[in-house]
């Protein structure tokens, strides 16, 4: 299961503003007319205006009718920061994260994504739980990160909701409950995030947290699948293969293997080897099984280069090669393979002439 961590970036959310003539400056600035906003919000800001402020600091950080100075932006960022705008805070601390207009300094950037956090800020809360949780400028505190993510998630940050599933399932920084890790990847994967889809197929498949329920599974992983997951591709075809929950379909299996494949998923690219070695769900196709073997060998899969020792070996397919069968027993004996050289198929009664 994959985390989702690392800074938010920068957001420009504009306080709200109260007063009409910021409305004017609002309406020069949207139309593009960059130079009248520039002189309109300045002496705003030098009075202390925070909306100024925040639009002064945006327009310099973008480099929207100045020359782009993330100094002046963070000089700006930091004088709504010091009244009290939880944007700025948040934004302040992002530059101090990322060492953007000041020195990188991530102890400073916490006690900044501290104050917006405090005040509720979701992307302040979801950063300083990212810190928390790899302790970045600060000692490592999975309980703390708990906190903050599920802080996050509650305000509907869909990074933050997959973490605190994460956490739930794995019992990191909390008492491990599947069930609300289940709760907590479906808010997530409503709202599209990959993983949570792919960890509910998990979850669904396997019975962890919530029955078992195999068009369930079928369904999240399809999600993911649909938004290019490899890994969640391969296990649709694995369920097709398998009928694991659902009904069995080998050319269902194999559309969805080659899908996976094509992302350089080594499971995918054997079972395709084996299933156009035996003609399971396709023609029998030894050169596209060759293919596929040797795919996944060149991925380091043991198992795929001792296929292809044994099909060299007994001609299955191919022209019989011992010099070609030696070199992928050879591989799949440096690549970890424990059994005897014969593969997933019955081996002649005398190897003794195959020396590896």
């Amino acid at each position: 299961m994959n985390w989702n961590k690392g800074a938010a970036g920068l957001l420009f959310a504009l306080a709200s503003m109260g007063a009409a003539h910021a409305d004017v400056g609002r309406n020069t600035y949207d139309r593009g007319n960059f130079r009248s906003p520039l002189d309109y919000w300045r002496p705003l800001a030098n009075q202390g205006d925070v909306t100024a402020q925040m639009k002064l600091g945006q327009m310099y950080e973008e480099g929207e009718g100045v020359a782009r100075n993330l100094t002046l932006a963070f000089s700006w960022y930091r004088k709504a920061a010091d009244q009290g705008s939880a944007e700025a805070e948040f934004n302040v601390g992002t530059m101090y994260d990322q060492g953007e207009g000041v020195p990188a300094d991530k102890g400073q950037a916490i006690e900044w994504y501290k104050k917006a956090a405090a005040q509720g800020h979701s992307n302040a809360q979801y950063n300083l739980a990212v810190m928390y949780d790899t302790g970045e400028g600060i000692p490592q505190d999975k309980a703390q990160a708990f906190v903050w993510y599920r802080k996050a998630a509650e305000q509907g940050d869909a990074d933050a909701q997959y973490n605190v599933g994460v956490m739930y399932d794995q019992g990191d920084g909390t008492r491990k409950d599947k069930s609300q890790a289940v709760v907590w990847y479906l808010k997530s994967a409503d709202q599209g995030k990959v993983e949570a889809q792919y960890n509910l197929g998990i979850m669904y498949r396997d019975g962890e947290g919530v029955a078992k329920d195999g068009p369930k599974a079928l369904f999240w992983f399809r999600k993911a699948a649909e938004q290019g997951d490899a890994d969640a591709q391969y296990n649709i075809g694995a369920m097709y293969a398998d009928g694991d929950g659902i009904r069995q379909d080998d050319p269902e299996a194999i559309i969805w293997f080659l899908k996976a494949a094509g992302q350089d998923n080594v499971e995918a690219e054997y079972n395709l080897g084996v299933m156009f070695r035996d003609g399971e769900g396709v023609a029998k196709n030894p050169a596209q099984a060759i293919f596929w073997f040797e795919r996944a060998a060149e991925h380091q899969y043991a198992d795929a280069a001792n296929n292809l020792g044994v099909m060299y070996r007994d001609g299955d397919g191919v022209p019989v090669d011992m010099a070609k069968a030696r070199e992928w027993f050879r591989k799949a004996k440096s690549l970890g393979y424990q059994g005897d050289g014969e593969g997933d198929q019955t081996a002649p009664a005398d190897t003794s002439s195959i020396p590896i």
